[in-house]
């Protein structure tokens, strides 16, 4: 009788377990805009792809992204971590988007990006990055 209970129970705590880098799902469209950009500042490209609008042209510059920062020297990726977030702006669009303009204090390039609700879940949209390249 005890084995029938202690193999499932086995299994949740396992998969309980495995579950560790599971992560919280952003509270609003300011809080997935940090917590990507945070995520990318670290390398952490497991977690920054949590908070990433999974279209193709998303996937594709975040498949750039990622490939860039794993090209760079352990210098450079540690003053990327060292780094601070810099918001300039931050401010809705409408019920579902929202726009967010930020900085880092390393670079210092201002960059823009999108934040959707897409089913309730605030996701980052890279595509406004290429609207506002002049």
């Amino acid at each position: 009788m005890i084995k029938k209970f202690l193999l499932p129970a086995t299994l949740l705590l396992l998969a309980a377990c495995n579950n560790s880098q599971s992560f919280k799902k952003a509270e609003d469209a300011q809080d997935a805009g940090r917590e990507f950009i945070r995520a990318s500042l670290d390398g952490n490209y497991e977690k920054a792809s949590f908070y990433l609008y999974p279209d193709s042209t998303n996937k594709m510059m975040f498949a750039k992204w990622k490939k860039d920062y794993d090209n760079m020297n352990p210098n450079e990726k540690q003053k990327y971590k060292d780094a601070d977030i810099l918001v300039f702006d931050s401010h809705p669009v409408n019920d579902s988007v929202a726009s967010f303009t930020y900085a880092n204090s390393y670079k210092k390039d201002t960059t823009t990006i999108r934040i959707m609700r897409v089913n309730g879940d605030w996701l980052v949209d890279l595509k406004e990055i290429l609207n506002n390249r002049h």
